[in-house]
């Protein structure tokens, strides 16, 4: 057995280069860090050692179609078990094709402009240029209003807009606030959301704030082991706060590994992210987390750069799998258009909890309360 050997400052740098010179088809058996000398004062790179074994073609032939049949019964061994630990409502998800239609969010053809005069009028203009959807601009501008007698349309009776937009923000909204003021005992939270929405960054900052600010007894564990490097920086995060840190991808694993911090206050599971089309993988997400089922918080990460329809489905999808406790909002910083702020928990009624504004940790976060929401949707 022939093994190559690649030495680098970057993992994934380090695979694409080993893929250009012995082909795609590569068996990488392990990897192992390296941290180079100290220099004076100075702290020496981490440097990465690749171990690869090439695949002729000859190995390739035969054995390959004899692997993909077996892989085939086993996803359908899996696939069935998956879909039995599915409440029954979400049982009929097999294929594609019969997935119910997205849920309809607002009506956009509304014209409520016409029953608005004053500031009022300007307010509802606000909150649509900052893409709030028709329908809850009128909600929760009206909560702020009375009826003017001359014109008989809505004014505000507030004394600013702000005030106006935390009225209505107030009826219509519901906040759970900080993590750690929901309960006493262990609290086990789950990070669930697409691909890209700043999952493993987020938990970290709250992981931050509980273990600097809050002083608690924080553990993380990650079920992230698809993406190349995603435990690495996980574990690289955990080792800087000096908190457990472990790497699971089975039910059972989990659960005894659960057992072992029921002296811990706080519990973070890092989830792989999915697709919210992609049925069979978040079976897979709710597979590993199926022996916790009635004790996590599932938490819903969502980016206010999504769409109002795109974001919209990822809830649906989601909620079809696990029951969301709260919504956590991320990448306010890259959207000049906050209105998912308010449409989705006002269409869902839906909890929110936090909101990312940035990519310091811990520093760029905040709890998410009436006040908070109503700046961003009236800021210049």
């Amino acid at each position: 057995m022939e093994i190559k050997i690649y030495e680098g400052y970057d993992l994934e740098q380090l695979i694409d280069k080993a893929k250009d010179e012995l082909g795609e088809d590569i068996k990488i058996l392990h990897y192992e860090t390296i941290e180079e000398k100290k220099f004076l004062f100075f702290k020496g790179k981490k440097k990465y050692r690749l171990f690869v074994e090439p695949v002729d073609d000859q190995e390739l032939s035969e054995p390959v179609l004899k692997f993909e049949e077996l892989l085939e019964k086993v996803e359908d061994l899996i696939d069935k078990k998956i879909r039995n630990s599915l409440p029954k409502y979400a049982q009929g998800l097999a294929n594609p094709e019969n997935l119910p239609p997205h849920v309809q969010i607002g009506s956009k053809g509304s014209n409520i402009l016409n029953e608005f005069t004053g500031d009022a009028l300007h307010l509802v203009e606000q909150l649509l240029e900052k893409d709030v959807l028709p329908d809850v601009a009128k909600k929760i501008v009206t909560e702020g209003c009375g009826l003017d007698i001359d014109t008989n349309k809505w004014d505000l009776n507030t004394i600013t807009t702000k005030d106006a937009v935390i009225k209505g923000i107030k009826r219509y909204m519901k906040f759970t606030g900080s993590f750690e003021n929901d309960r006493e005992g262990l609290q086990i939270i789950a990070f669930i959301g697409p691909t890209g929405v700043g999952k493993t960054t987020n938990l970290f900052k709250i992981a931050s704030q509980l273990v600097i600010d809050k002083k608690k007894k924080v553990a993380v564990i990650s079920t992230d082991t698809f993406k190349v490097g995603a435990s690495h920086q996980a574990r690289t995060y955990a080792n800087i706060l000096n908190i457990p840190f472990y790497s699971i991808s089975e039910s059972k694993k989990l659960k005894n590994t659960v057992e072992q911090l029921r002296e811990f206050d706080f519990i973070l599971i890092d989830t792989v992210g999915r697709s919210h089309y992609d049925y069979w993988r978040l079976g897979e997400i709710k597979e590993i987390l199926s022996s916790l089922e009635e004790e996590i918080k599932h938490v819903l990460t969502i980016s206010c750069n999504f769409k109002n329809d795109d974001a919209m489905e990822v809830i649906y999808k989601y909620q079809t799998f696990f029951p969301i406790h709260s919504l956590f909002f991320t990448k306010i910083d890259e959207t000049l258009k906050p209105g998912l702020l308010v449409n989705l928990p006002v269409e869902t009624k839906l909890p929110v909890s936090y909101l990312s504004t940035g990519q310091r940790v811990p520093e760029d976060l905040k709890i998410l309360n009436p006040e908070t929401v109503a700046s961003y949707l009236i800021s210049s």
